[in-house]
């Protein structure tokens, strides 16, 4: 049976505060099989019968709306998408391991046409640094996201589209734990 990986938006930020073990509850009501919540932060892990990942992220985004009563953008990536975006290096390595540098992925439910990525390029300053590749964006950071001019808010409206952020490290975790 196909695995995936969820990554939701407004899962114990903004005053949405979700317990796991209900969270969990919700995707098993969603149909979902073998469900194990990673980090509190909207991160699952799951199996299912659908042969439609689309289809399935909407259904699982219906039924979180349902059941919370606020739209909780859904991006559903199998094990193999996963590793590649875990794998991917946007940035010299050079930059990422120089102190105070942190590098971010941003999930999309599809990739951004050409207009969006370039709004989305336009927003990079000496401390932010951007890429787009297929349905992931790569933000490096220098310093807190307090210190940026950048904020999730404005890359949504920049690309279109919403976003869920996640520190690399925890991307690599998930990847792990799928291979």
């Amino acid at each position: 049976m196909p695995r995936y990986v969820a990554f939701l938006r407004a899962i114990n930020v903004g005053g949405h505060v979700v317990k796991m073990a209900a969270l969990k509850r919700h995707f098993e009501e969603a149909g979902c099989l073998e469900v194990e919540t990673v980090i509190a932060s909207g991160n699952v892990v799951f199996a299912s019968a659908s042969k439609s990942p689309a289809a399935l992220e909407r259904r699982i985004a219906a039924h979180l709306e349902e059941r919370l009563g606020y739209a909780v953008a859904t991006f559903l990536r199998t094990p193999s998408e996963l590793a590649v975006v875990a794998g991917h290096r946007p940035f010299p390595r050079a930059e990422l391991e120089a102190t105070g540098h942190g590098l971010y992925v941003g999930f999309l439910a599809a990739a951004p046409d050409a207009g969006a990525q370039r709004r989305v390029l336009a927003l990079q300053t000496p401390t932010d640094a951007l890429a787009v590749l297929g349905r992931e964006l790569y933000w490096r950071r220098h310093g807190g996201f307090s210190d940026s001019e950048i904020s999730g808010a404005i890359l949504e409206r920049a690309l279109g589209q919403p976003t869920t952020l996640r520190n690399v490290t925890t991307v690599r975790k998930m990847a792990a734990k799928t291979a």
